[in-house]
């Protein structure tokens, strides 16, 4: 699977770019703020974004509307540090996969690539 990792931390970037490729997928592009994330997209048409919620820029919700614009059959894991049921809810309502919580375990990454 073709990949495009959103997230403003360089390390959370490497570690989920290395899970990515240990678990045999392809990592086209990386973006660290909201701009870059969209033009990214845009010029790479990956086939599922991993998504942080707290960027520059803009927040990953906002990015999240503006993709499933752009695609409404993207397929989007949120990655974030941020634990509500309330979101949860609405990232369910807007068509996210799965969520990943920060900090995660292999077996915890590789769980939620199961749902792709």
């Amino acid at each position: 699977m073709k990949a495009l990792i959103v997230e403003d931390n360089t390390l959370m970037r490497y570690t989920i770019k290395s899970l990515l490729l240990k678990l045999g997928h392809e990592v086209v592009g990386e973006a660290g703020d909201a701009e870059s994330a969209i033009n990214a997209y845009n010029a790479l048409k990956p086939e599922v974004v991993f998504l942080d919620l707290i960027l520059p820029g803009r927040s990953g919700v906002e990015i999240l509307d503006v993709l499933r614009g752009l695609d409404p059959k993207i397929k989007v894991v949120v990655v974030t540090a941020i634990e509500q049921t309330e979101l949860d809810r609405r990232l369910s309502n807007k068509g996210v996969i799965t969520v990943i919580r920060k900090p995660f375990s292999y077996e915890e990454f590789k769980e939620a690539l199961s749902h792709i």
